[in-house]
This record gives C-alpha cells, sequence and structure tokens, in this order.
C-alpha cells in the first residue's frame, strides 16, 4: 500500500500541466472563471480537477452554499504550487549566457510614485541603450502587499523597511535618509526654522503606506513623544503632497530626496526637523526564485548602483 511519503515520487502518472491548471483553481475557486483565463473548455478544467482530486486523494475544492471553497489540503497547496511554476518559468528563461543588449524580458516593479521619478526613470533611461529588451511594468505597491508578493506577482518591490520584514524574501538595503519638513513659501516666508512647538500646532499632510494603511512615521514618532500629530489631510503617493502644502500653513515629514525635488517644482520651503529623526530605509525585495536569475541580478545590480549614485 502505497504511504504519504511515496507520493511525491509518482510523478510518472502526473501531468505537470496539471500545475497550471491548479494554481489558477485555487487562486479563483470557481471553474467558470480559471477555464477563461486557462483559456480551456470548463469541462477540460473539471476534468483537470478531476485528476487532481485523484492524485492527491483530497477534493481541494468544496461547494458551500453557492461558492466553492479550499479544503485544508489545498490551502496548504498555495504557496508551494506557485513557487514551484514559478521556478519552472525562470529555468525556461535561462539561458547559457546573459547579455544585456540581446534580453528580452518583462519585469513587474511595485514602487512608491516618487521612486518612478527619483529613480526609476533614470533606470528606464539606461534600459534604452543598455537593454532595450528589458521592460518594466511600474505600479504602485499594493495594500496586500504581502499576499500580493507571495503568489509572485511582483519581481521587484520597493519599500520602506519596516514594511520589508515582514516579507520572507531574499532584500538589501536600497538606500537611507534622512526626514525634513516642507511647507508652502509664501505662508512661511518670516519663518527659518520649525520648533517642536510648531510642529505639533501645525496640520500634517501625511503619506500612508501598508496593508491597513498606517502611517510608517506615526509608528515610529508617537512612542518617542507621547504626542501626536494633528493629521488633517492622508494620501497614498508623494506627488499629491505639494498641492495639499501650497497655500495653507500645513506641512509634512518627508524623507531629502523627495523634498528637496518637491522644492525645486513648487514654491515650498525645506525646515530641518525641530528633533533628532529615525532616518527612511529603503529596501529592495525580490522573489527567492528570481535570486539566481542573471537578468534579474543584472537590474537589480543597476537599480542599486543609480540609487546610490
Amino acid at each position: 500500500m502505497e504511504t504519504e511519503e511515496d507520493k511525491p515520487m509518482r510523478l510518472d502518472r502526473f501531468d505537470l500541466n496539471l500545475l497550471v491548471v491548479l494554481d489558477v483553481l485555487l487562486e479563483e475557486r470557481n471553474v467558470t472563471r480559471a477555464s477563461e483565463r486557462l483559456h480551456i473548455g470548463q469541462s477540460a478544467t473539471s476534468a483537470a480537477l478531476s485528476r487532481l482530486r485523484d492524485y492527491f486523494e483530497d477534493a481541494l475544492l468544496v461547494q458551500v452554499g453557492r461558492r466553492l471553497e479550499l479544503t485544508p489540503l489545498a490551502q496548504t497547496l498555495i504557496g508551494p504550487v506557485r513557487e514551484t511554476l514559478n521556478h519552472a518559468r525562470t529555468t525556461m528563461a535561462l539561458k547559457a549566457s546573459f547579455d544585456p543588449a540581446t534580453a528580452n524580458r518583462r519585469f513587474t516593479v511595485h514602487a512608491s510614485d516618487h521612486m518612478v521619478e527619483t529613480l526609476f526613470a533614470t533606470v528606464v533611461r539606461k534600459l534604452v541603450t543598455a537593454a532595450p529588451g528589458i521592460r518594466l511594468d511600474l505600479r504602485r505597491p499594493p495594500k496586500q502587499v504581502v499576499e500580493v508578493f507571495d503568489r509572485g506577482n511582483i519581481d521587484i518591490l520597493i519599500i520602506p523597511e519596516q514594511y520589508a520584514a515582514r516579507l520572507q524574501h531574499p532584500q538589501t538595503l536600497l538606500f537611507s535618509d534622512d526626514q525634513v519638513c516642507l511647507g508652502c513659501q509664501e505662508n512661511f516666508k518670516d519663518q527659518e526654522t520649525l520648533s517642536m512647538e510648531d510642529y505639533l500646532a501645525l496640520g500634517h499632510v501625511a503619506v500612508r503606506f501598508g496593508e491597513d494603511s498606517s502611517i510608517a512615521f506615526e509608528d515610529w514618532f508617537l512612542p518617542r513623544y507621547g504626542q501626536q500629530r494633528r493629521v488633517e489631510c492622508t494620501v497614498e503617493y508623494f506627488g499629491a503632497v505639494p498641492h495639499l502644502l501650497l497655500g495653507t500653513r500645513r506641512i509634512a515629514t518627508l524623507h531629502r530626496r523627495v523634498a528637496n525635488r518637491m522644492k525645486q517644482q513648487y514654491p515650498l520651503k525645506l525646515f530641518e526637523a525641530p528633533f533628532a529623526m529615525q532616518p527612511l530605509k529603503e529596501v529592495i525585495v525580490w522573489p527567492k526564485y528570481l535570486d539566481s536569475d542573471p537578468c534579474h541580478f543584472w537590474l537589480r545590480k543597476n537599480i542599486f548602483d543609480i540609487a546610490n549614485l
């Protein structure tokens, strides 16, 4: 009688193409939608599901009311199946030698809008001449970043260190920067410094990140000073910050790189922070299965080099 230990060796009886079907079924939890994504008939998808159930000796998806739900075994298969497929796709894409000038790849990169402006604009310009076949799909980080990353939908992620720590994937510090305050030039024209009293009395514009839309700076500030900033407006992207400061007495706390860029583009005034402030650390994260991919490694190195010019 076959034991559980014997099952992984039954590859002679398992069509590896079924993993593709299983991956989509685990995500969609709907045979009709899965068949549409796979571009095969619903009967073919149902037949594949039946073969998968026979192999795993488990229902995998069970009817609960009007919807299908995953069995406990199916839940445990989500990560391993996706990781196996990602490894397979990466292996098939590898060549004996890597030449950026002839490489033909597309990478999905998630980074904040200010990182696109200050970093990836330069990266993309370099790709035009050094690697014209490498294409970047630039997007903002998703709110459910851990879930999306673990599904293999992100090739490169640039994110603050405190959020990167939750991802069990390779990562390294991209750069560190101090933080400053920014306000409307006209409404702060007679003021050269910002006191702690000013900082707590003024209204604030804050950029929020993360799955729960928490404000990263608040998480650090409150325990140390025992007082709360008066946050009057929050936004999910940096590009809106200047427009929310102009014509007001609000201030924003930003890292120096983005504050200097905004100051060049808008009539804004920069103040040194009125207290010792934790530096921002931006981290680059990539999936485990791409760690040894020469094309991905080349791209990571160029992003790192440009970020540290």
